[in-house]
């Protein structure tokens, strides 16, 4: 991001600072913009929170739902302002990113495949903003924006959800415009040169007209040095706008216009050294025999120097935008809502695809561009004996590609075997390009409701239900030329032009498929007392169908497979029991939930080892269960103490998956045919399998234990003048090891980490609030990912997770 634009907000916000003076808009926020630490993000006055999960405002604690909520002030608090960092407080939401593009967020280890992100298939789990659906998962890589409260839902959401989920939601609640005037500002900076800014001003334009802006702003200097560009890598360069109009013309209509600009525009993203692994090719097609024989060596073999040296330009440029129209009117004994949306998406990534500084791949990049419109309607009534929610949703999309990846001047010594003399010829390869043209159309439609039936003041049945239509076409077009310009049709027999068909195949396909799917869930909670609401969950749930939108897989004569164009829905059976408790005055919560998740026909990410045939496709894995306990503790026993533990058990593993692809130490070998023993692993010129059972294995991604705790303690005191209170607070994590490849491989197992946050400050009676901050205090060394670079090299590359940073954050709220 321009640093200029955040240097604008600073400005401003220190300007309007000064308006806090003004009695008149003066608040008591000692109380907001203390972090709250309960499961629930719990109000400090009552102890008691209010979400809308149900599409109705409920205290978090009587509704019988897993949910976890966290409040603006844990955010600003704890410096979680994106997905990314929120997942240090909520244990079961796992987020992992290579680039905005190949982002995965998931919840109690299911909702999107680990890997290669296709456009083909749908999301587990579903973000939205304001009641907007936001189908681009690389939304959660930006900033959040003015936002009030984050509502992680656990668990299938089909039946009041306009876009149906099988993991959960994230359901993002920003504040609105208000006819007092009111706004915030913050500025914080740190080392790496990281600088944000946020502001918010909010108030009335006319009586029944109010306006509110926000703005936010980041930048920060990446925490790897490229030795080959000199540039410093995986930086942040965030800017978001939302602008909002509320129309109220009757105290029972509510119409609000919404419109918000994002922009990333990141020197990003990289990757370093992390270690080799013996494959099954010949040893002369290894990493190390290959790095020798171009004089390679990566610039450290130790991935926590940060160091790398990648030769290809690496730019994330991501735009997010979009207008909606909400309306929300009171008829009758409920109210009809209705949510309007346009959202857009523009990706331009520039990437280097080999993770060396060697150019075997000088260019691997595929610009995307989304149109996205929503209509959801709902109407919501609460009674003595009954509420309930019915609504009606339309989702459509189209998404245009096009893709380009080139070979460089190392290619034909890295790819083509030795024993070939055309290895030592680098005008083979260089050059040699594929231009991808592919586009995906679809379209979604559903009908869903939920009823909640009072039996008596203490025992509720809550079905509901959902008819659901999804239609999905697909395009893909590769092209290939060599490095003079020339194109290839795929028939070509003389040498030169077969090993370049080894590197890029010509294809053609237009998957195609529609589906209907009818789906229900039922649950009964009973009051065992004022504060003790116990319940049980049954959900049949199911995500659409895919289609492979990249390309196919082609058989063992280059042929594609049409009939992997297509990808069966997933069918889930979903079992969950909780308690929520409040104990000691509601002084502690206590809240239980134990699941289990059986799904039919997965839907996996098959990676195979070439450059550039085909990374990366859909297949369906026959039965993966997941299955776990959830324990949630917090305990404010005086206005000055506050303390919560919060953790998760996540037994997530493919039940039967005989087909899946192999890990490194089993792949590049000659393909086994029948009758053939596979050799041992890492066997080099072995035979390997054509594919792998991995059934009983672990999910990929996915932390058997993780867990989020933290405290603060404050005490009265006095700055300049201004009563408030002096605070101390400490915020931590942990998360078990977890495989980071679809295969699980001791190559790319990622080890346990723990991270420590501490904040100390002071925060005044009239809206002021300083405080000095340091993330990752002890500077634990770790992985957010590890990544098995093409061609069965043997190499394994990752992305270490931020260092020790430290800094300051001024905001003050008038």
């Amino acid at each position: 991001m321009k640093t200029t634009a955040i240097r604008t907000a600073l400005l401003l916000g220190a300007a309007l600072a000064g308006l806090t003076a003004a009695p008149a808009f003066a608040q008591d926020t000692a109380a907001t913009d203390q972090p709250t630490t309960t499961e629930d993000g719990a109000d400090e006055a009552s102890g008691e929170i209010f979400v809308t999960a149900r599409r109705r405002s409920e205290s978090a604690q009587d509704i019988p739902l897993a949910v976890s909520v966290v409040s603006a002030a844990q955010l600003d608090a704890t410096g979680a302002f994106n997905v990314n960092r929120l997942q240090q407080l909520a244990p079961t939401l796992q987020f992992y990113s290579s680039n905005p593009r190949n982002t995965a967020v998931n919840i109690r280890g299911i909702g999107a495949p680990f890997g290669l992100t296709s456009d083909g298939f749908e999301q587990g789990v579903g973000i939205y903003v304001d009641d907007v659906y936001y189908s681009r998962v690389a939304s959660a890589t930006f900033d959040f924006l003015d936002v009030a409260q984050i509502e992680v839902l656990r668990g299938p959401q089909g039946t009041l959800y306009g876009k149906n989920t099988t993991a959960g939601a994230i359901n993002i609640q920003t504040n609105q415009p208000t006819f007092d005037f009111e706004g915030r500002a913050e500025i914080s900076l740190g080392n790496y040169e990281f600088q944000q800014a946020r502001l918010a001003i909010s108030g009335p334009l006319t009586e029944k007209l109010a306006a509110r802006v926000a703005f936010s702003g980041t930048s920060r200097n990446g925490t790897i040095r490229n030795v080959t560009t000199g540039q410093e890598i995986q930086s942040l360069d965030n800017v978001g706008v939302r602008a909002q109009l509320l129309w109220e013309p009757t105290n029972d209509l509510k119409v609000k216009l919404v419109g918000d600009y994002n922009k990333q525009d990141a020197v990003c993203c990289g990757s370093v050294f992390v270690r080799t692994v013996a494959t099954q090719r010949p040893l002369n097609r290894q990493f190390a025999a290959l790095a020798a024989a171009q004089n390679y060596a990566p610039p450290s073999t130790n991935p926590f120097d940060r160091l790398t040296d990648l030769d290809a330009p690496l730019n994330a440029g991501n735009v997010i935008a979009g207008v909606a129209l909400n309306v929300n009117w009171d008829v009758g004994p409920g109210t009809f809502t209705s949510v309007t949306a346009w959202r857009y998406w523009d990706w331009v990534p520039r990437n280097d695809r080999d993770f060396t500084g060697l150019q075997i791949v000088s260019a691997s990049n595929n610009p995307s561009q989304q149109n996205q419109y929503t209509q959801e309607f709902r109407y919501a009534y609460t009674g003595p004996k009954f509420d309930f929610v019915v609504g009606a949703f339309a989702f459509s999309q189209r998404i245009d590609t096009q893709g380009l990846e080139s070979q460089g001047l190392a290619a034909s010594r890295w790819n083509i075997a030795p024993t070939n003399p055309l290895s030592n010829d680098p005008t083979v390869l260089n050059g040699l390009t594929a231009r991808n043209t592919q586009f995906l159309k679809s379209t979604s439609a559903a009908l869903f409701g939920q009823l909640s039936w009072k039996v008596t003041d203490a025992f509720t049945i809550q079905p509901g239900v959902r008819l659901n239509y999804d239609k999905k076409e697909g395009f893909y077009q590769r092209r290939v030329f060599t490095g003079a310009g020339v194109e290839l049709t795929g028939t070509e027999t003389d040498a030169r032009s077969r090993a370049q068909l080894a590197i890029f195949q010509p294809q053609l396909s237009a998957p195609a498929d529609t589906d209907w799917n009818f789906t229900y869930d039922l649950t009964l909670s009973y009051k065992v007392a004022p504060d003790v609401l116990a319940y049980a969950t049954y959900a049949k749930s199911f995500k659409t169908i895919g289609i492979n939108q990249n390309g196919l897989p082609t058989d063992a004569n280059g042929v594609p497979i049409a009939a992997a164009g297509t990808i069966k829905p997933e069918s889930l059976d979903h079992f969950e029991i909780g308690v929520k408790s409040q104990f000691w005055d509601r002084r502690a919560t206590l809240n239980l939930a134990a699941f289990r998740t059986d799904i039919r026909d997965y839907q996996a990410t098959v990676t195979n080892g070439q450059f550039g045939v085909l990374r990366g496709f859909l297949a369906n894995a026959d039965k993966v269960r997941t299955q776990g306990i959830e324990a949630d503790f917090a305990v404010r026993p005086s206005n000055r103490f506050n303390a919560y533990v919060n953790g998760a058990y996540t037994d997530a593993k493919y039940l039967r998956f005989v087909d899946a692809p192999c890990p490194p130490e089993l792949s590049g070998g000659t393909t086994a045919t029948a009758g053939q023993t596979p050799s041992a692993p890492g066997t080099p010129g072995g035979i390997s399998p054509a594919n792998c059972d991995i059934s009983g294995q672990r999910l990929a991604g996915v932390s058997k234990w993780a867990f989020s705790f933290g405290a603060e303690a404050n005490a009265p005191g006095n700055v300049l003048g201004q009563g408030g209170e002096f605070y101390f607070g400490y915020d931590g994590s942990y998360r078990s090891d977890f495989s980071s490849n679809a295969s699980p491989s001791p190559a790319t197992r990622v080890a346990g980490y723990s991270l420590s946050n501490f904040r100390a400050g002071f925060r005044s009676d009239k809206g002021l609030n300083i405080f000095a901050w340091v993330r990752n205090a002890f500077d634990e060394n770790y992985f957010e990912q590890l990544f098995i670079a093409p061609g069965n090299t043997g190499l394994i590359a990752g992305l270490p997770g931020d260092p020790r940073t430290w800094g300051g954050t001024v905001s003050v709220t008038f």
